[in-house]
């Protein structure tokens, strides 16, 4: 992937860290999009070669746009674009607060429309794709979801109407569902073991997913040459827990 580049969202922790690495370590330049800045740093200090850090908040316009601006005076243009961030709170339905519903709208479905929107005019010069994240906690109704499972039904919408709309431009939206042991994840299960356990039990290979070597790739996968006749789909990398008909 030398001749890809690409906006990493939440590019400098958990499953948005592992993609930008492993985009960096097969070739791709990368930007790597969030706030947390001390992270973001160190993130570009490990390949300044392939990989730059800008730090914004992913709801806001001009920051979608200035991040488009960035990639393509500094590596020339862009082939793809990755929609990782997304914060929540999980609380029961009934005791989400307006504040939590746009917490979750905001930095999911918005960010994520904000950056296809920046993206597409770049994008549409270079054929390039798109990779958005769903979640099996959405598809199944996980309890104490309900703002993320809805942004991110909304964001799976979102991109399969694209998919249709922007196909004449070349451009390919796929959406990926992770299934992740990511650092919180792992911090979870040292406190409740038992819980984790119960969970890894329910996913047909046993186990929760490694962000660098079961999630990354697929998103490598999804914007790379290897997956030009695939656009609208829905991928779940999570074990087999989802298995969609």
């Amino acid at each position: 992937m030398k001749d890809h580049t690409a906006i990493v969202t939440g590019g400098a922790a958990g499953i948005g860290h592992a993609i930008t690495t492993e985009l960096a370590r097969r070739g791709t330049r990368v930007l790597a999009v969030d706030i947390d800045a001390e992270a973001g740093k160190a993130l570009a200090a490990m390949d300044p070669d392939r990989i730059a850090f800008m730090e914004g908040d992913i709801s806001k316009e001009e920051v979608a746009r200035a991040a488009v601006a960035r990639a393509v005076s500094t590596f020339g243009k862009l082939t793809g674009l990755v929609n990782n961030a997304h914060a929540s709170r999980q609380k029961p339905l009934l005791e989400l607060a307006p504040d939590d519903w746009a917490l979750s709208f905001d930095t999911g479905f918005r960010g994520t429309l904000n950056f296809m929107k920046a993206a597409h005019p770049e994008l549409l010069k270079t054929e390039g794709a798109i990779v958005n994240f769903g979640s099996g906690a959405a598809l199944n109704g996980q309890p104490n979801q309900a703002a993320y499972a809805a942004a991110k039904e909304a964001i799976r919408g979102l991109s399969r109407v694209a998919a249709n709309e922007w196909a004449t431009d070349g451009i390919r939206i796929n959406v990926v569902c992770p299934l992740a042991l990511t650092e919180g994840v792992a911090k979870w299960k040292e406190a409740h073991p038992d819980q984790y356990d119960e969970i890894a039990a329910k996913v047909p290979l046993g186990r929760l997913g490694d962000p660098q070597k079961d999630i990354a790739p697929v998103v490598a996968f999804l914007l790379s040459d290897d997956s030009r006749y695939m656009t609208g789909q829905t991928l779940m990398a999570d074990g087999g827990g989802t298995m969609l008909r």
